[in-house]
Formats: C-alpha cells, sequence, structure tokens
C-alpha cells in the first residue's frame, strides 16, 4: 500500500536524501558497477573537459569572470536554465493522484465486490459500496492535496543559500538562484550548491558519502588533473552538488546546476524507486494485511454455513460478499494521512517544521534525546567576558591577536568569532587601512579543533595565530608568554596552566586558548604541519547562560518519559556546571578520548546509563546515538553544525533548526523553528496526540469486524433466514465508517502522553480477540430478544429481526471508539472531541430514523415497536459496563496504550 504523504522528499531541494543517494551508489557498487558510470557519459565527458582545463579557459567556457557575473547576465541565464532544482517527482496531474489515492487493496477489493453486486442486479449494493470507495479516495484525494501544498508552504520556509560573487559583491542568494557561471565561496559547515570547478582552495575537504558511500571526506584543489581519470568523482578538482564541506575554503566556478548537475542525472535514474518502507509504515501495512487475511477466511465461511442452512446459494454469495465489505477497513488509508497530516499541521502553529509526515510516529515514541549544549541548554548569545594571560590574569594583548584571527579566517565563523568581532575598538585598529593584511589561513576542522591565520602589518614580520580548544592548542605549543618574556613550557607550568583554566570552567565560562609565533616575510603558504612549537598567550573566556525555558523543558521532558542526554564538543566541566544550572541530574561523564577505547559493546552499556557525553567529535556522537538505538531505544536527536551531521543521520528522529548550517537541515526530519527544548516537548506531545488518534481507529476497527463476523457466524448456524440482508450491512458499514472521519481530531488523555508510544502490530491480534467477542454478546442477546419478546421468529417477521439487530449494530459499532478511545469512564471522566461527539450523535440518529422514517421501505426494514428502545437503551447501556470492566482487566493485564 503506497502513502503519498508518507514519501515527503528529505531534501530542501526536492531532490533525494543523502540516505538515499547513499545507498544507491553502494547498490551500484554490489552490482560492479563503476559509480561514474550512473550517468550519462555525455555529462561524465563534459566534467571531465572542464576539470582538464586552466581557471581562466573554465571561466572563458562559462561567459563568467574573476569577480562573477552582472545580476542582470545571471537573470538572461536562468531564463534558459531555469531553477538550480533538481525535479524529483513532478506534481502529478489530478487524475494521476486521484487514481493513486483508489489504488489500495481494501478500495480494489471492494470495487470487484460492487461489480459482483452489479452483475447479479443488486443495485442498492452496488450504490452503496460506489459511495463508501467514493467517499474513502475523495477523502484521501482532498485531505492529501491539502497536505501537499501544506507541507511545500513549510518547506518554502526553510531556505538554504550559498555565498555568490555578483559584480564583486558578496551575496547570500537561495541556492535555487544559482546559475552556471556564478562563482560561489565555500567553508565549513556549506552544502555544495551545484556542480562546481574549483577555483582556489584552502585545505578544502568534502564529504561525498551522499554519492559514493564513503565515509571519508576528500580533499579538492585547483590543480588541474595530470591523468586519464574517467571517474567525475575522482577528479579533485570538481566538487557536485548534494555533498558538504567539512572543512577549509574555496572558491569555485558553477559548472552544473538542477538536473545537468551530476545528482540531478542521478536522481533521474531512481524516481520510479520506491522508499524502503519505514517500520511505520511496515506496521501499518501489517496490520491492513492481517484483516485481509482475516477476511479471507472468514467470508468463505458464512458462504458455506448461510449456503448450507438455508439453501439459497445466491443469497448466501451476496451476504458473503457484504460480510467481506464489512471486515474491510477501507478508511484506514485515509485515518493515516488525514491523522498524520494534521499533527503536521498543528506542529506547524508550535514553531516545527515536519519534512517527513512519518517522523510525527517517531516523535510520540522517542525515549531518548540527545542535544547538543551551545544554544540548545544555553542561550546562544555568547558574551566575552574575560582575556587573560595563562596565570589569569587580564592581558589586553591576547584581545588584540583573538581579533586578528577572528576578522581575517574565511572559514565558518561561529558565535565566539561574532563575538570577539563585536568588540568596535579593536575594529579601527587592526582594519587593512592601518596596514594589516592577511597572508594565508589554516582552516579549522573538527579532528585538530583549531584554526590560525598568519597576518602582517606592512612589512614588518609576519606573525601565525592559532585559536582554538585548549588542549589542541597546547599540544602544538612549546613555550608561553609572560608579560615581555617567554618561558618552557614544563610540566609543572603545564599543570599551573590547566588549574587556571579548569578554574574558568568551573565558573562557567567556556575557555579557548590563543597562541601565536613569527614566521618569515618570505614564506606566504602555510599548513597544518607549521602549527608547532607555538608560543601560548593566553584566554578569551566566554559565558552562554543557560535559558530560563530550559529546566521547566527538562522537567516536562523527563515527566513525558524522554531521557535527556548531552553529546558536546565542549569540555566537561563547563557542561557540568550548565547541568547544573538547568536541574539535569548527571548519573554519569565519558570524554571522547575515553570512547576512542571501548568496544562497541562496552559504550553501548555505558551509553545506556551515561548522561553528559564531552569532548566528542562528529564520529563519536554518531556512534552513541547508534548503539543506542541498538539497544532499542528510539533516539531523537538535535543540532545544528555541520559536526552534528552523522549523528542526525543515525537518529530515529533528526531535529534541527532554520538557522543551522545546510548539512544539519538536509539531515534532519524535523526542523525548529525556535530553538527551545520547550518547543520541542511540546512536539513530543503532538506526536503522541498523533498516534493515539491513528491508533484508535485501527483498535476500533479489529475489534469491531470481529465481534461482527462472530456474531454473523453464530445468527448464521441457528437463524432460519439471513440476520441481515447484504443491504443493511452496506448501509451500516458506510454510516459507521463516516462517523470516523473525526477521529484525527479527538482528544487524547493525559495518561496517554506521560509516556513514549511505540507501533506494536502483535498486540492487535490480542485486543481484538479480547474486546471482539463482547459486542457478540450483545448482539446474541438481541437475537434472543427479537425472537423471543418480539416473535420475529420466522422468515415472515425477518425484516423486524433485521431491522432491531441493524439498529443495536450501528449503535454498538458507533458507540465502540468512545469506549477504547480512553481508559477512564467516556463521557463522564473523558470527554471526545466535540467534532467527534457531533459525528456519533449524527449517525446514531441516522440509525434509528432509517427504519423509523419514510426511507425504511427502500432500505427494506421496518418501524420497530416503542417497546423496542428501553431494550435497546439496557443492551447498549448492558454493552458499555462489561466493556468497561473488560478495559481494567486488560489494562492491568496488558497495559493501556
Amino acid at each position: 500500500m503506497r502513502f503519498i504523504k508518507l514519501r515527503v522528499l528529505a531534501f530542501l531541494q526536492k531532490g533525494l536524501s543523502a540516505r538515499q543517494l547513499r545507498r544507491l551508489a553502494l547498490l551500484d557498487v554490489l552490482r560492479g558497477q563503476a559509480v561514474g558510470q550512473s550517468v550519462s557519459s555525455q555529462l561524465s565527458g563534459r566534467l571531465i573537459a572542464l576539470s582538464h582545463l586552466v581557471p581562466a579557459a573554465v571561466l572563458k567556457r562559462l561567459d563568467s569572470r574573476a569577480d562573477g557575473l552582472a545580476t542582470g547576465e545571471a537573470d538572461a541565464k536562468r531564463e534558459r536554465t531555469g531553477p538550480n532544482e533538481v525535479e524529483h517527482e513532478k506534481p502529478m496531474p489530478w487524475w494521476t493522484h486521484l487514481w493513486l489515492c483508489f489504488r489500495n487493496p481494501f478500495n480494489v477489493l471492494l470495487t470487484v465486490l460492487a461489480l459482483i453486486s452489479a452483475a447479479t442486479d443488486d443495485m442498492k449494493a452496488t450504490v452503496v459500496i460506489a459511495a463508501m470507495v467514493g467517499i474513502s479516495t475523495v477523502l484521501r484525494f482532498v485531505q492529501e492535496k491539502r497536505s501537499n501544498s501544506g507541507a511545500d508552504r513549510l518547506k518554502a520556509m526553510v531556505s538554504n543559500t550559498a555565498t555568490v560573487l555578483r559584480g564583486g559583491a558578496r551575496l547570500e542568494l537561495p541556492i535555487r538562484d544559482l546559475v552556471p557561471g556564478d562563482i560561489v565561496q565555500l567553508s565549513a559547515g556549506d552544502m555544495i550548491p551545484a556542480d562546481l570547478r574549483v577555483l582556489a582552495a584552502k585545505d578544502l575537504f568534502v564529504s561525498q558519502a551522499a554519492l559514493t558511500g564513503e565515509s571519508l571526506p576528500v580533499e579538492k584543489f585547483a590543480d588541474q588533473p595530470d591523468h586519464a581519470e574517467r571517474n567525475p568523482l575522482a577528479l579533485a578538482n570538481l566538487c557536485f552538488m548534494g555533498t558538504n564541506v567539512v572543512s577549509g575554503s574555496a572558491t569555485a566556478l558553477v559548472i552544473g546546476t538542477g538536473n545537468r548537475t551530476y545528482f540531478g542525472a542521478l536522481a533521474e535514474k531512481v524516481t520510479a524507486q520506491d522508499r524502503t518502507p519505514t517500520q511505520f509504515q511496515a506496521g501499518v501495512n501489517k496490520v491492513s494485511w492481517v484483516l485481509i487475511r482475516f477476511m479471507f477466511v472468514m467470508a468463505p465461511l458464512v458462504l458455506f454455513i448461510n449456503g448450507f442452512t438455508k439453501g439459497d446459494w445466491t443469497e448466501a454469495a451476496l451476504f458473503a460478499l457484504s460480510i467481506a465489505v464489512g471486515l474491510t477497513p477501507e478508511m484506514l488509508p485515509m485515518i493515516v494521512t488525514s491523522t498524520l497530516a494534521k499533527g503536521a499541521v498543528v506542529l506547524s502553529r508550535k514553531q516545527v517544521i515536519v519534512k517527513r509526515l512519518d517522523a510525527i510516529q517517531n516523535f510520540g515514541a522517542m525515549d531518548i534525546l540527545c542535544t547538543d549544549k551551545t544554544g540548545t541548554l544555553t542561550q546562544d548569545r555568547i558574551a566575552l567576558e574575560r582575556h587573560t594571560d595563562a596565570w589569569g590574569e587580564r592581558c589586553d594583548a591576547v584581545l588584540d591577536m583573538a581579533y586578528l584571527n577572528s576578522a581575517y579566517q574565511t572559514g565558518l565563523k561561529n558565535l565566539l568569532d561574532v563575538t570577539v568581532l563585536e568588540h568596535a575598538e579593536l575594529r579601527a585598529e587592526f582594519d587593512a587601512d592601518h596596514g594589516w593584511e592577511k597572508v594565508d589561513e589554516v582552516p579549522f576542522d573538527f579532528v585538530r579543533r583549531r584554526m590560525s591565520v598568519v597576518v602582517k602589518q606592512r612589512d614588518d614580520q609576519q606573525l601565525l595565530i592559532c585559536k582554538g580548544a585548549l588542549e589542541e592548542v597546547l599540544a602544538a605549543c612549546t613555550r608561553v608568554r609572560r608579560g615581555d618574556e617567554t618561558l618552557p613550557l614544563s610540566a609543572g607550568l603545564l599543570a599551573q596552566i590547566r588549574d587556571v583554566a579548569a578554574g574558568l570552567n568551573r565558573e562557567g565560562l567556556r575557555v579557548v586558548a590563543v597562541a601565536s609565533k613569527p614566521v618569515p616575510l618570505d614564506v606566504t603558504n602555510y599548513g597544518v604541519a607549521d602549527e608547532r612549537e607555538l608560543v601560548l598567550a593566553g584566554y578569551i573566556a566566554f559565558l552562554d547562560p543557560p535559558k530560563e525555558s530550559t529546566a521547566p523543558a527538562l522537567k516536562a521532558l523527563k515527566a513525558s518519559g524522554v531521557d535527556v542526554k548531552v553529546l558536546t564538543g565542549d569540555n566537561e566541566l563547563v557542561t557540568l556546571k550548565v547541568c547544573r544550572e538547568v536541574g539535569l541530574a548527571v548519573n554519569g561523564v565519558v570524554l571522547g578520548d575515553r570512547i576512542d577505547a571501548m568496544s562497541d559493546l562496552q559504550l553501548s552499556a555505558v551509553a545506556e546509563t551515561a548522561t553528559v557525553f564531552a569532548k566528542l567529535t562528529p564520529m563519536h556522537k554518531e556512534r552513541i546515538v547508534r548503539l543506542l538505538r541498538e539497544r532499542g531505544h528510539v533516539v531523537g536527536f538535535m543540532g545544528d553544525g555541520i559536526n552534528d551531521a552523522p549523528a542526525l543521520r543515525a537518529a530515529d528522529i533528526g531535529i534541527s533548526v532554520d538557522s543551522a548550517v545546510d548539512i544539519a537541515k538536509e539531515a534532519a526530519d524535523l526542523i525548529l523553528l525556535e530553538k527551545s527544548l520547550l518547543v520541542l516537548e511540546q512536539g513530543v506531545i503532538e506526536g503522541r496526540k498523533t498516534f493515539a488518534n491513528m491508533l484508535k481507529y485501527i483498535k476500533m476497527t479489529a475489534s469491531s469486524n470481529f465481534g461482527n463476523v462472530f456474531s454473523v457466524l453464530v445468527a448464521s448456524a441457528f437463524i432460519p433466514f439471513l440476520p441481515m440482508l447484504p443491504m443493511h450491512l452496506l448501509v451500516q458499514n458506510l454510516l459507521y465508517d463516516i462517523s470516523q472521519i473525526a477521529i484525527p481530531f479527538d482528544n487524547v488523555d493525559d495518561e496517554l502522553l506521560q509516556k513514549p508510544q511505540r507501533w506494536n502490530p502483535d498486540e492487535l491480534t490480542r485486543f481484538m480477540v479480547c474486546f471482539g467477542p463482547i459486542s457478540s454478546i450483545f448482539d446474541i442477546l438481541t437475537f434472543v430478544v427479537m425472537w423471543h419478546v418480539f416473535g420475529a421468529n420466522s422468515p415472515e417477521h425477518q425484516t423486524l429481526f433485521q431491522s432491531g439487530w441493524f439498529v443495536v449494530g450501528l449503535l454498538s459499532q458507533t458507540l465502540i471508539v468512545h469506549m477504547i478511545r480512553t481508559r477512564k469512564i467516556p463521557f463522564i471522566q473523558s470527554r471526545a472531541a466535540w467534532p467527534l461527539m457531533a459525528m456519533t450523535a449524527v449517525i446514531m440518529a441516522i440509525g434509528i430514523f432509517l427504519p423509523m422514517g419514510p426511507l425504511a421501505g427502500y432500505f427494506k426494514l421496518q418501524a420497530l415497536p416503542l417497546a423496542y428502545f428501553p431494550w435497546l437503551v439496557g443492551i447498549l447501556l448492558g454493552y458499555m459496563v462489561l466493556t468497561q470492566a473488560i478495559k481494567g482487566f486488560y489494562a492491568r493485564r496488558y497495559g493501556w496504550q
């Protein structure tokens, strides 16, 4: 069964997700195909040809210049090439969408039954069945149309941009606006926005896992290849749409956009492939086929019992077909789709953008949330509190060096850099007008956790300034500055320096070390190897205070059964200080270097109990998330940086924010427009509401269908006429289905929202067997009353018998949702939402009106005596009381979900 809305695209440019492309690439390898052969030879040849040209020739070939295209030139090109978007699925015609909404096992089965009814001249049954199919199909079509439009509007709120040179000016433009010939500038965390030819690069490492499946990043250069490589992905001066920058910086030329990229060509070859069903989809499909198999067993039983006992095989066949229709949960696709779509709309009002509808169910099932510290637990508003030497004494020279480092680096400027650059009093002193200029830089990466710039003032001595995490900077230092002298970095002095930094950490300050060394004037090219024999200048210390909303949010998540674990690259002292301030109880602290020495089995056990994981690399985060999932947890991960992307992909539900780097947004399933755990807790509750409402229909359908068939089998065996005509069953089923349309809008008891809820198809059979026979007991009681009290005990009085059971059956079926929607006493301790209450009342009124009104003859029913209605009230009350009692037993024995 195919749910269109359960295939909301993960890639914001309407392309394939990184997971899909990686899976495709690995399949190609398994088939023995070179990855480079997955696209057309014409495209591969063009890419290879452009890679062999010198930068000036490539610019000329694409009618571009080193300072970029003019705006008018770019607009003219876009008219010819179209937007820079990969067309994964073109909007389908309405008639195709309508056909897909119709094409599910239930509707196909009902259509066959309608054709059989038409062939046997039972036009009333044909009309009713056609109405049921039509309502199910049209409702789903309208709901999905609205959901698709809403999802497109929501995705439009999350825009990826690229830094582009237009006429020499640096602009942040939407990726879709890029054209061949544009000059783009790349830094760590950027998604590659199109196919690019690298013009200049500095320590540029790109992750191509989305295309090749290779987990390690590859280095890119501007140089032309010196060998006849035929695989474009192996060329070091080409970057491809859909990959991402891990570290370094570059200037590159757009050589292909949209479907004319390697990414686009690969996507075109797999647009016809369906995604592998998620666990949620597999669960829905499993329930569907359980019910269908149940129908295939029970319908023939009804046929043979009625055929042998009544002797009219034609009538028995029609009755069996009606039973088959009644057993078909034809509204299940619409209920699932509309419930998830309604959840997405509600979440959008809570500042949560749902990129994949399945994620809503995972949201409700999440029992562990792994989150970064900065900007999530804290305010993400860094304040520069101190600038000191290595002994903790104020030192303006340290701030000067930090300013130069932040001002002249071209990589991803984090909040620390932005805070340093806010010191306007330094801006005038160190700008280009005063002779300062940048010579080179060694960009930041998440392994070294430091970055360096080389600057000089006029023709004075050049200075390499390094800034980064304390331990990583200390590892590159051999001396330390104190006043005007430098001292060797002895073991005792090193311990003293660490004590000073630890004292700052205990105050909740994040410490960044600053070091420098003079370098020769005649050297202009520097790399990681030059970060050695540095002189430690001191520290800049930042304060990121906790958010006011963090403590109540953590308390609410804990009350909802969600354990919060902090996974951070920061040091443990600052992290523990923040955890204490927000009231997060810490059961254990694990550092990244300890994780490296652990086996998966050891780390899995530690990850289960520990709360704080500090000084982590991106692969540490991904490994922890993966192992928690393997232990049976539903894991959410919240992050916004490039270092979070592997963990976002590994989690059951990846959560990012609209201000995150591109690769983090691409990897996420949900995007928060407000970076707050409080918003997240509200989303968890909404996810559980969505799941609970969906489960109501499934439980109700399973138990009600089982009870109905059991009642029919008993009646068929002992009553000399059909207990209900095929027309009655069809009308009853149609009205019953209509009453369930409001389920997605129902209230949910607080008790069901207090713990994670998981999809458990195996429980369905137990629930069905436990609650189904309850309705049969009162159906049989109805048979006895109609037979003995009202004398409907012969074929001449069968219409009275059928009318009596029609009313009881419809009203009990309609009431069942109110009985199983809550563990509490319905209507008293827990009331349904008004749309469901109103729909129930309307359908019950119609059910009584049909035999009592002027349409009774048309439907082969007859008016019931007034004495029937006290019996009706008593039967329904008895049904509700017994169901409530069984609920208590079931909840105590198995729990109530």
